[in-house]
């Protein structure tokens, strides 16, 4: 299966843009790269749909790889409805806001200026970690019948550990 290097090009100029308009402060640019990235990914998901064949409907005489895969058309639909509810969502958005403030434009606030100085390090987070994190620490450990120091039974589950001897089945003798 190849696919249209027309449709590829066009799909990927609808994505750069998209993300592009997304990135600005003004809702009706965000409107509008939402509307370009829903169009894209239409593209993409025909693309993926191959060449078309015969339609899906069954006889007897027609071999099972002629016809048309049904489901990418399936998906562009549902694709197609979810991005106009969005849209109609965003729409009522940009409306309320140009009603309440009679602007289009969304405003950094303090919170987010606050959020925005504050350093990425964070104490509790980039701590470093104790290797025994357990408040009762095992002193000894039963393994195999027999009482071995827990850093030996720690060692021995290591992968490559030398301490066991290969059994017959690993190539020991």
């Amino acid at each position: 299966m190849s696919v249209n290097l027309t449709l590829l090009i066009i799909m990927g100029a609808l994505y750069a843009c998209g993300i592009y308009l997304i990135l600005e402060r003004s809702l009706t640019r965000v409107l509008l790269g939402l509307m370009l990235l829903a169009n894209a990914t239409n593209l993409l998901i025909l693309a993926t749909g191959g060449y078309a064949g015969l339609a899906p409907l069954y006889s007897k005489d027609i071999a099972a790889g002629d016809y048309s895969d049904p489901l990418p058309q399936a998906l562009i639909l549902t694709s197609i409805v979810i991005s106009f509810a969005v849209t109609a969502f965003m729409l009522g958005i940009i409306y309320r806001t140009w009603v309440l403030a009679r602007r289009d434009e969304i405003q950094a606030d303090i919170e987010d200026l606050r959020v925005a100085e504050t350093p990425s390090f964070d104490a509790e987070d980039d701590a470093e970690v104790p290797e025994e994190t357990s408040e009762f620490p095992m002193a000894t450990v039963l393994a195999g019948g027999r009482e071995i120091p827990a850093e030996q039974a720690a060692a021995e589950e290591k992968p490559g550990s030398e301490n066991i001897t290969p059994g017959p089945e690993e190539g020991g003798k």
